[in-house]
């Protein structure tokens, strides 16, 4: 058995964005921060668009429909980025 193995899957409870930082609260306690410029959409969204998510399933997943944004929580704790935030650069 691997030592880094998850022994309880995490899911999001609550989902905070600045201006800069995505944040996801999750169920075992902890808080992931990631930049807002991984997820172009996000990074270009406008805060009441960026209030505006859904917490998919048990919060496995969260969604922005307004922008059409789906982010896991698998791939933001793997480290992940949008796929579009490595297709092209983006100022912050």
């Amino acid at each position: 058995m691997n030592s880094l193995e998850l022994k309880t899957e995490p899911y999001a409870q609550k989902v905070t964005c600045t201006q800069t930082e995505l944040n996801v609260y999750l169920s075992d306690g902890r808080l992931i921060s990631v930049p807002l410029v991984w997820f172009p959409r996000l990074f270009n969204a406008s805060q009441q668009q960026l209030t505006n998510y859904e917490i998919l399933g048990l919060g496995e997943g969260i969604y922005w429909s307004e922008i059409d944004e789906d982010i896991s929580v698998r791939g933001l704790l793997a480290g992940n980025p949008s796929v579009e935030s490595s297709n092209r650069r983006i100022s912050a």
